[in-house]
């Protein structure tokens, strides 16, 4: 194994040699559902958030299943279903359904075609809410493993802001996650996973199911911190993350693993996991607990990934003469990525407020508030028109209403998948950028397809937490808004009331045992 590499990269190297009892030509199914979702965010991911892939199209997903590639060649693959969606609110019960019942239907009826699964590749995120549950992704596993039966191998690959619920243990066989945050190595991680599960199915494991199934060191750690304060391009994430690449080249190990847990739903799962996997319990089980035992230790020790400021804070420093150019500032209350709605006024409406920055002396760029209505109505205007629009707050209007924008339509953009129809309306050198659909604002081209160059604008507003790699090499500065939203940074404030007891910081007085639950699927 190299280091981490870009994520387009094949990163694990070659599966080994099969043994003599290990399968030929295994098996192996893919399905899954993938978004992060807000219980604190009045939206509500629908069948409109999602995109669904089966068939070819879900394979082709995976560059490291191309045509030739080793991982490829070395199994059967069945593609099954998987649903992936931008982060938002909680999943629409019917929603939730319709895509369960797919999956697990397209079990069923592949495994009367063809027979059973030896594996299954189950790709999952670990932090979707469904409205009226509590633990959904432990509600999918259990049913993919009763449609798949007690002898499948299952492995799982997750987002490390994901939850690693008692009953997703029992019910996956192989968990891994990101090791990055920003989330750099998403592709290598779901790599690993299969590398991982084909690895295990080629192995001296003989004819029994049960002994492919490595065994897993599970330490829950009651710790749960927003991702802007964990971000592994600082300590103390950095150093104990740092740990995990020789704790998996010992032997007996297979794989190790930290999920930081999700911040911004209320579910008694919602916390810190380590989890060490492999055939030596000795050795997993004193593992998993040292890590446990650091995360632990520096819980008062993570800090955010950036300068923080209030937003008036947070422009003193942008708008200050000495600032250096382009001053970015992160809106992460309403955070699209994280769960936020995407269309909270509140900081485009103090943004307006501030002659400085509608006086035309300075370029601001503020992406973005999605409004499919005032988009339709810039564009009945035309480029070049004045125009008074109502915009946002049509489903976060929990910290401002729609707000009043009075301005000239800059441009108007069609073909973009994610954010459809855009509107860029100039209000001096502010420009506020409406989309017709959530969308987050992760590259530059993002920009510049709308006629805007962030390279030459003084101060840049985006709604975002920590710095996706393209806007952090952007910025000569930048400073953390505390705004609020959906996922606000503060969140003590949100009002968590059903997450497992003794958790930081919500209780500062726990003292965990941090002992690892070492289990094979059998002991379930």
């Amino acid at each position: 194994m190299t280091d981490l590499l870009d994520a387009s990269q094949i990163w694990m190297g070659p599966l080994p040699a099969r043994h003599a009892d290990g399968l030929a030509v295994p098996r192996v199914g893919i399905a899954g559902i993938s978004i992060e979702s807000s219980t604190f965010s009045p939206h509500v991911s629908g069948d409109e958030a999602f995109t669904i892939r089966t068939g070819d199209d879900l394979i082709g997903y995976y560059p490291f299943l191309d045509d030739g590639r080793e991982l490829r060649e070395a199994a059967q693959w069945t593609p099954i279903y998987h649903g992936r969606s931008l982060p938002g609110g909680a999943v629409a019960p019917e929603t939730y359904r319709r895509m369960k019942d797919a999956i697990v239907n397209g079990i069923r009826d592949s495994i009367q075609q063809s027979g059973p699964f030896d594996g299954f590749f189950f790709d999952i995120h670990g932090a979707m809410s469904v409205i009226g549950m509590q633990d959904a992704e432990g509600d999918l596993a259990k049913a993919v493993r009763e449609a798949l039966g007690p002898d499948t191998l299952i492995s799982s690959s997750m987002d490390l802001h994901g939850n690693v619920s008692e009953v997703l243990r029992d019910e996956v066989d192989m968990l891994t996650c990101y090791r990055m945050a920003p989330h750099e190595d998403w592709l290598n991680t779901k790599e690993r996973a299969v590398w991982n599960l084909l690895a295990r199915l080629r192995g001296a494991h003989g004819a029994d199911p049960l002994l492919r199934r490595p065994q897993r060191a599970w330490v829950p750690v009651p710790v749960l911190l927003p991702g802007e304060k964990t971000s592994t391009r600082l300590e103390p994430a950095a150093g104990i993350y740092a740990e995990l690449p020789g704790i998996e080249a010992m032997d007996g190990v297979i794989d190790a693993s930290i999920w930081i847990g999700y911040a911004w739903a209320d579910e008694p799962r919602c916390q810190a996991y380590v989890m060490v996997m492999g055939d030596d319990e000795r050795v997993i089980a004193r593992e998993a607990e040292r890590v446990a035992r650091m995360f632990w230790d520096a819980r008062e020790d993570f800090v955010f990934v950036a300068p923080t400021a209030t937003l008036e804070g947070a422009l003193a420093k942008a708008l200050a003469p000495d600032a250096a150019r382009p001053y970015v500032i992160s809106d992460s209350g309403d955070n699209p990525t994280a769960g936020g709605a995407g269309d909270v006024t509140w900081t485009l409406t103090e943004l307006l407020k501030r002659p400085e920055l509608v006086d035309g002396s300075r370029t601001t760029l503020v992406a973005s508030i999605f409004d499919a209505d005032a988009v339709e109505a810039a564009r009945q205007a035309g480029v070049g028109a004045s125009v008074s629009l109502m915009v946002g707050a049509r489903v976060d209007s929990g910290p401002a209403g729609p707000v009043q924008i009075t301005g000239e339509v800059f441009s108007l953009t069609e073909g973009d998948a994610d954010a459809g129809p855009q509107a860029v309306i100039v209000v001096g050198g502010l420009h506020a950028i409406i989309t017709s659909r959530r969308k987050p604002f992760h590259h530059l081209d993002d920009f510049r397809m709308l006629g805007l160059d962030p390279e030459a604008a003084d101060i840049v507003v985006v709604k975002i937490g920590y710095l996706e790699p393209e806007l952090y090499e952007l910025a000569a500065d930048w400073t953390l808004a505390l705004t609020p939203g959906g996922v606000d940074q503060d969140l003590l404030r949100l009002g968590h009331h059903d997450l497992a007891p003794g958790v930081y910081p919500f209780d500062t007085t726990g003292n965990p045992s941090l002992t690892a639950h070492v289990s094979r699927r059998q002991e379930s």
